[in-house]
């Protein structure tokens, strides 16, 4: 398979973002302890493209010269952080970033840790919607536990995280689908 030579990089892997991100860029992380623009722009992208730009322009106030800079301490610093809050504190508190996207990184990150707070699980599980606005990193933190247990406990028989939280999203999506069509999309 044809490779680029710049970053090795296989292109038919990117058709499918999510295997990417957890086959490739989650082993480079473990393995380097930082991640390089390319790839930490690809999960926000996977977790919501809209934000990209968004996003850059923020990495960039912190005065770095470029987003491979922003990206590479940004990572590095998750990466250093000692604990599992920490990790996210990083992403929160000192970079400015909003729950749905810092756990969806830590969750590429760190699968087997972190689940991807995302509106769709959050109506499987009939609760959690206003998470996201818990501004007490402390409070959030626990919250987020708790949000975690309960994805375990929706999901038995699934055994790593990231599974669990692929089925409660794809049953939404199921879900929604079939009423959709009942309702014939109007």
């Amino acid at each position: 398979m044809k490779k680029s030579t710049t970053n090795e990089i296989d292109f038919v892997q990117l058709y499918s973002l999510e295997n990417y991100l957890f086959d490739v860029v989650n082993s480079r992380f473990q393995k380097e302890g930082y991640l390089n623009a390319f790839d930490l722009f690809c999960v926000i992208i996977w977790k919501a493209n809209r934000s990209k730009s968004t996003i850059a322009k923020r990495l960039l106030k912190k005065e770095h010269k470029s987003l491979e800079e922003a990206c590479k301490e940004l990572t590095s610093q998750i990466h250093q952080a000692p604990t599992e809050k920490e990790k996210m504190k990083v992403l929160m508190d000192e970079w400015g970033f909003l729950l749905p996207m810092s756990t969806a990184i830590l969750t590429v990150l760190y699968p087997d840790s972190f689940t991807v707070y995302d509106t769709r699980v959050c109506q499987m599980l009939g609760k959690y919607h206003t998470l996201k606005d818990i501004s007490n990193l402390d409070k959030l933190w626990e919250t987020y536990q708790e949000f975690i247990k309960d994805v375990k406990k929706a999901t038995p028989g699934i055994k790593s995280l990231r599974d669990k939280d692929r089925f409660l999203w794809g049953k939404s999506f199921h879900d929604q689908l079939k009423k959709d069509i009942e309702k014939q999309f109007s």
